[in-house]
């Protein structure tokens, strides 16, 4: 069981690998499998209060943990297909949200930065 992402990144390319999936994995295949995951974790919290969602029991727990698993493992292999460094890059772009959203303006707020004052 992998503790890193590097070390899952080698468990999922092993597991496609021993399946010879690898032909399948175009970049637009993969963006649709992100796309359509993120719809399957979204519907697990389709029609729940705020409340409902933060207050999961293990059931649903689990279940959306799996969907997330799904999501992960897509992103993962997308990031080896396309040799964009996954970490480097989620660091780029908190950097550039660091800039976008100066915590003097954007605290406590859900604003879009173009409507930050």
């Amino acid at each position: 069981m992998a503790d890193s992402l590097s070390g899952l990144r080698d468990e999922v390319d092993a597991f496609v690998a021993e399946r010879d999936w690898a032909q399948f994995h175009t970049p637009k295949n993969l963006v649709m499998a992100i796309a359509i995951e993120a719809a399957e974790l979204m519907e697990r919290f389709l029609w729940s209060t705020d409340a409902e969602s933060v207050a999961l029991d293990a059931a649903r727990r689990a279940q959306i943990a799996q969907e997330m698993g799904d999501v992960l493992i897509y992103l993962i292999r997308l990031s080896r297909v396309l040799d964009i460094d996954l970490v480097a890059a989620a660091a780029a772009k908190l950097a550039q949200n660091r800039l976008k959203y100066p915590v003097e303006k954007a605290r406590g707020r859900a604003t879009k930065y173009l409507d930050l004052e």
